[in-house]
């Protein structure tokens, strides 16, 4: 029970929670900016996925380009969604505006499936779980606004804010256990997985080769094996570590350094940042502990600089010279 109460009133990982919408909307940000210059290419109605098969092929799905095959509306749509996603990774417009980026963002990722790479299927799960969240709390340009709405709340609206809040984290925690769990138990079930070798195939896929660097991994038998079983490995027992209070940072550090090394050398940089965006999650504590510290070196310079500046002064006018009496020749 005195979890639960503890749960209840006080929220968990504020600070991971606004780290996840922050990164979350600059992966959204920096998907419609590689794309801008070919947007009527990729999303237009006579471009490469025409308007007719593309209606066809979503059967009637809820998306935002389906409305009109008109080209204005596609560049409405597309221009929209960027400043959507902007507006995310800022803090602006609050639940409101991470539903409408959310929205946006779907459309345009299933207009031209072909570009995706797994981590949208994350981000289409893991946005509607931070609208429950305080995500807009913290690395928010609206913070002062958020704050003055919520003392206008009713008393029980700001009650149940905090166990909802819990609940969002907790849903999404869950959610990126569930990626690694079902991922691993997967690559178990792969041969070249049980022979550790998979990651030699990987790394020879030519869409996913880093010239120059990736033949010295797979080049390398010890890598390739050491490579192979650890991946496997960590992401069956990425819940244990998690659940263990003691372990959860460097749970949470490995994982943003595995998919730091997934976007180095396979270019999966939208994936790797959208799993390191819900890893920040488990982080919160670390986060706030080093934030204050830094905040505390930050205010201890400007009070040294301010004391020091305040001693370069005083001495400087120390010596300078006594003013003369009026009227006394130099």
């Amino acid at each position: 029970m005195a979890t639960v109460d503890r749960w209840s009133i006080r929220p968990v990982s504020v600070l991971g929670a606004s780290g996840t919408r922050c990164l979350l909307g600059f992966v959204g940000f920096m998907y419609y900016a590689s794309q801008y210059a070919d947007r009527q290419y990729l999303f237009g109605p006579d471009g490469v996925l025409p308007h007719r098969d593309f209606t066809e092929q979503i059967a009637g799905t809820f998306n935002l380009y389906a409305w009109s095959d008109s080209s204005a509306w596609s560049e409405i749509l597309f221009h929209a969604g960027a400043l959507a996603a902007l507006a995310v990774m800022l803090g602006i417009g609050g639940r409101a505006g991470l539903a409408v980026h959310w929205a946006l963002l779907w459309s345009v990722y299933q207009r031209q499936p072909a570009l995706l790479d797994g981590g949208d299927n994350l981000a289409y799960v893991v946005i509607p779980m931070l609208l429950l969240t305080r995500c807009y709390d913290r690395f928010s340009l609206s913070v002062g606004l958020v704050d003055r709405l919520k003392t206008r709340l009713p008393g029980a609206v700001r009650a149940v804010s905090t166990p909802l809040h819990n609940l969002g984290v907790l849903a999404i925690a869950a959610q990126i256990s569930l990626v690694y769990v079902v991922s691993g138990l997967y690559k178990v079930m792969g041969g070249v997985w049980q022979d550790g070798t998979a990651l030699f195939y990987i790394m020879r896929v030519p869409e996913f080769e880093l010239p120059g660097v990736s033949s010295l991994v797979y080049g390398n038998d010890w890598l390739v094996y050491l490579g192979t079983y650890a991946t496997v490995l960590f992401m069956v027992y990425f819940p244990l570590g998690i659940l263990v209070p003691v372990l959860r940072p460097w749970t949470a550090v490995m994982s943003i350094g595995f998919h730091i090394s997934i976007a180095v050398f396979m270019g999966l940089t939208g994936f790797a940042l959208t799993m390191v965006a819900c890893d920040l999650v488990f982080l919160s504590a670390f986060l706030d502990r080093a934030l204050s510290w830094v905040q505390l070196v930050r205010r201890r310079a400007t009070h040294q600089w301010r004391a020091t500046r305040a001693g370069v002064t005083a001495a400087d006018t120390a010596v300078l010279p006594a003013p003369e009496a009026e009227g006394v020749p130099r």
